[in-house]
């Protein structure tokens, strides 16, 4: 390549959260053992549900988190008679224990959160 800067080494961007696991599940119709003919082709079976789950970076919860709500939920939760429910789990391990403070801020959080 002749007059081009030779170029620096790239920026290091953190990845975006990624669904972990992330399906679409078609609800179907028992069919017939029965037929012998068919005389117009079958209709297309649309997905009915939808199953995603992700781990996110524990320091930065709110920003992935949003991201998910923009780019996944929303456009179901804009499906016209659609039910979205959305869960959030919270799994800690403290090998040294959690102090008597931390576990009442947590608690009453926790509470006042429902």
């Amino acid at each position: 390549m002749t007059g081009s800067k030779p170029s620096s080494a790239p920026a290091q961007t953190r990845n975006p959260p990624r669904l972990a696991q992330s399906r679409f599940v078609a609800a179907t119709k028992p069919r017939s053992a029965c037929v012998l003919t068919q005389t117009e082709p079958p209709a297309a079976t649309k997905p009915r549900r939808f199953h995603g789950a992700v781990t996110l970076d524990a320091t930065r919860v709110g920003r992935d988190a949003g991201r998910i709500a923009e780019e996944v939920i929303a456009h179901l939760v804009g499906l016209t008679g659609a039910d979205v429910k959305v869960t959030l789990e919270i799994q800690a391990h403290v090998p040294g224990g959690v102090p008597a403070n931390v576990v009442r801020t947590v608690t009453e959080n926790g509470r006042t959160l429902k």
